[in-house]
Formats: structure tokens, sequence, C-alpha cells
């Protein structure tokens, strides 16, 4: 919302283009120049509340003949959007924080992971910048550590890769991560000045911890 109230450009352009809210936009702008969801990918979303990510995760896999499937968990019941969505998408009531990997993947086809992890988990916000900035590394931290478990290497500039040897297929183990083998991890943080550093730092202690 803008100014005295009035709706702004891009919760406009949401309700007209049948967003359920403006968030969609962010992640067309990544998928407009990255493409991270290609037709018949599995695409998990976590803190999928309200579903617009949803919405343009399935319009990213593109029609229905080419498959694909998209899985939404949230701490609160979302139902799944009656726009830009279809049958391959489903949603899951489930504290994020605390599902056990081997139940998420359980959630993908054939129990062999996901293609795409989006998180756009935000914690409750209370005003206080460092407070809620610290909040939202955590929940960062967690879409990443369901993403890689523990074959997750970090480099000295805080990008990290998947092991060589990783093996997607030990669907048995808990250690394994949900992100598939070359596959693509989008995680939404709140903005602040230290906020890079920090997710970086914390990131590094639990990979060598």
């Amino acid at each position: 919302m803008s100014g005295a109230g009035a709706p702004d450009f891009f919760y406009r352009e949401a309700q007209r283009l049948g967003y359920v809210a403006r968030s969609a936009f962010k992640l067309l702008q990544i998928q407009n120049k990255y493409k991270l969801i290609k037709p018949g990918s599995s695409v998990l979303d976590l803190g999928c509340a309200p579903g617009a990510w949803l919405q343009v995760a399935c319009q990213s896999l593109g029609p229905l003949k080419n498959g694909g499937m998209v899985v939404g968990i949230d701490l609160k019941k979302v139902k799944v959007p009656s726009l830009h969505c279809d049958t391959r998408v489903q949603t899951v009531c489930a504290d994020v924080m605390k599902l056990p990997r081997i139940q998420v993947r359980a959630l993908s086809s054939q129990k062999k992971g996901f293609s795409v992890i989006l998180s756009d988990m935000c914690p409750l916000v209370s005003g206080i910048r460092d407070k809620d900035s610290a909040l939202s590394v955590e929940l960062g931290l967690r879409a990443l550590d369901l993403a890689v478990g523990q074959a997750a290497l970090t480099h000295s500039d805080g990008s990290f890769q998947m092991e060589d040897n990783f093996d997607s297929s030990i669907a048995c183990s808990d250690d394994n991560g949900v992100l598939q083998q070359g596959g693509h991890l989008l995680i939404k943080l709140l903005e602040s000045e230290d906020m890079q550093a920090r997710f970086a730092n914390h990131c590094s202690e639990r990979c060598h911890g």
C-alpha cells in the first residue's frame, strides 16, 4: 500500500492479472531473467501463503502436457488459487522448521527430490530490524538445510555447490537434501545492512561445524 492507503501499482496489477499477491512479480522477474523453472520441473515452495509463487511456478511449467509439479508448504492452510494453477499444484499445511527431510522428499515425484526449491518464508515482523533480519536468516538457513543437507561445500565468496559424490538416489537417508543434483535454490530474505554477511557467516558455520 502507498500514500494515503491507496493500492500501489503492483497491487493493482496483481488484482488485474489474477495473482493473489503482488509478490508474484518478484518471482516473475527472476524467472524471466534466469529461467529457473523449466517445463517438467518439480518445484517446492516453502512458505507458500498466500499462493502467488505457486501461481508463477505453475505458469512457468507451461501447458499441462509438459508435466511437472508444484508443492507448497506453509504453517497456514493454503488453498490452491483458481487462476494460473492446475492439477499439478498441491499444498501441505506443516511447520517447515520441524519437518524432516525424508518427509519433504516423499512429497516429490518418485521420492527423487525437487529440481527447484523456492523459499519465501518470512517471520512475523516486529519492526525491530536486527531481530527481524536474524529471524529471516534462520528461516533461510532452514531452507538451505532442507535443500542440500550435508552435501554443501562453502566457497570463500560465500557461494555453495553440491558435493560431487552426492547421491540423490539414497532417499532413505535424512542427511541428504531434497534438491536434485544441478537444481536451483532461491531464498528470499528480509533486507538489512548486514543481512548478506550474516547469512554467509551462518552458512559457513553450519557447513563446516
